[in-house]
């Protein structure tokens, strides 16, 4: 590998940077091909950035449940301030933004597509089995997203020490911060089945 490129990899803003342009050449490529910028063209720019978002917050989610909180208590208790004052935080920024952008993105979509009254209504207002399904999956984000911001976000600023607390009260975070995330997690699989399926059976 060429020290040009070794440096650029090896500098994640770099990467970003360049990773970027190329996203912004395939983009115009595709607007070139829509013929500007029309209905077609939003709905995959808002399904692209819906993706992208998506695949950050519930990888982070995913990282949290089956890397982090399974592996903590095995950690020496020398070395978990390494995960509880640097990772975790971090993580936790991009987790919570992640899961907002995913899904105003997600309900940008559906709006813009015709369908966003109608699936938040499961289908009942239009009698239509295709929006019942994205209906089912949008419901089930939005729980997931409110979970993030409103239970585990604020109980993790309590369990980490970002938010002065005692011994007891951390614990009773620690755990209410775990019991929320792997609800989302419980949720997350026919979340994905509803989102992966839906267009490829209804189109």
């Amino acid at each position: 590998m060429s020290k040009l490129v070794s440096g650029l990899l090896s500098n994640l803003r770099n990467t970003m940077i360049l990773s970027s342009i190329i996203t912004l050449v395939v983009v115009g490529g595709y607007m070139h091909h829509a013929g500007g910028v029309d209905a077609t063209f939003v709905q995959a720019v808002l399904r692209f950035v819906h993706l992208v978002f998506g695949i950050m917050w519930i990888g982070l989610l995913y990282y949290f449940n089956f890397v982090q909180l399974r592996k903590m208590p095995e950690i020496p208790a020398e070395l978990k301030p390494a995960v509880s004052k640097y990772i975790a935080p971090e993580a936790l920024f991009w987790f919570r933004w992640a899961a907002l952008l995913t899904w105003v993105a997600g309900v940008l979509l559906a709006y813009n597509r015709g369908y966003l009254f109608d699936a938040f209504a499961l289908g009942l207002t239009s009698q239509n089995p295709q929006h019942a399904f994205i209906g089912m999956g949008m419901w089930l984000a939005t729980i997931m997203f409110f979970n993030v911001w409103a239970f585990i976000w604020p109980n993790q600023k309590i369990a980490l020490g970002i938010v002065e607390a005692d011994a007891d009260a951390k614990a009773k975070a620690a755990r209410t911060a775990m019991l929320f995330s792997r609800l989302n997690t419980f949720l997350s699989i026919p979340m994905l089945a509803t989102m992966g399926m839906n267009q490829t059976i209804f189109g």
